[in-house]
């Protein structure tokens, strides 16, 4: 599934630029994507555009997060302490906090790369890209990264 939303992010700017769902199931068979890896993919998109649509900023900038033990057990540390940082850089404001947990549920058990694809399709989802410094975390590997 995530090898979908990947493909996605990368060939549709923006998700009012992707065809249809039936149209862009038959695209992403074309491509190469199994079936139940393009139904898993497009249901969890629908899921996410449900949330986007029905969430509002309606929580507090400073609003603290209490994890549950389902959420502290599919998540774990390494996902939950990447959600903190982004939320403790700016980048991610409560509400999209909530979004990306509510994803990363319906995925779960997640890997950190699985939940910073998540984190890329939420920003995706509202025609926003995050910042350059924020992208560079998503994208690069942290053994791949040159320190200066």
């Amino acid at each position: 599934m995530f090898d979908v939303l990947v493909y996605l992010y990368e060939n549709y700017w923006r998700p009012d630029a992707c065809p249809d769902p039936a149209q862009l199931a038959r695209k992403l068979t074309a491509v190469g994507f199994e079936s139940d890896e393009i139904e898993e993919a497009l249901h969890w998109l629908e899921g996410l555009h449900q949330l986007v649509q029905s969430h509002g900023a309606s929580q507090r900038p400073d609003s603290l997060r209490v994890f549950t033990p389902a959420e502290l057990d599919l998540l774990g540390e390494e996902c939950i302490g990447f959600i903190s940082f982004l939320e403790s850089a700016g980048v991610l404001p409560p509400h999209l906090r909530e979004i990306v947990i509510d994803r990363a549920m319906a995925s779960a058990p997640v890997r950190l790369e699985d939940l910073k694809i998540i984190v890329l399709m939420v920003f995706w989802s509202l025609g926003e890209e995050p910042d350059a410094l924020i992208l560079d975390e998503l994208f690069v590997d942290a053994a791949d990264r040159l320190i200066h």
